[in-house]
């Protein structure tokens, strides 16, 4: 797959999805901590998500780096928008930025 149909695929992803998470594994079965801990994080939240498994398809896995121009795995996107990965998105619930930034965006957040 080409970048440009990788990118076509991750735009209508995140803008057919509220909460998008491109990470490695899937929500039930994270392949790597990072993944896991932003899973952890939603879960908490009780926020609704679309997990992508970029160990699927190595296009995407390379893709996905080039589309946001960040270099890791995981990342979130929120009504299209590029959140960050899994140092951004701790450092945000912990201050409850990430509830906030949700919240503005009318993602339901029932935990809050």
């Amino acid at each position: 797959m080409s970048d440009t149909a990788v990118h076509e695929r991750i735009r209508a992803e995140i803008s057919d999805h509220p909460v998008v998470l491109y990470m490695k594994g899937t929500p039930v079965f994270p392949q790597c901590g990072f993944s896991a801990a932003v899973v952890q994080i939603l879960s908490d939240l009780g926020v609704k998500f679309k997990g992508v498994d970029v160990l699927q398809d190595p296009g995407l896995r390379q893709g996905i780096k080039s589309f946001s121009e960040w270099p890791t795995i995981p990342q979130l996107y929120v009504k299209g928008e590029f959140v960050g990965g899994c140092d951004i998105v701790r450092e945000m619930h912990a201050s409850g930025e990430l509830a906030e930034l949700l919240a503005s965006k009318g993602v339901a957040v029932p935990a809050q």
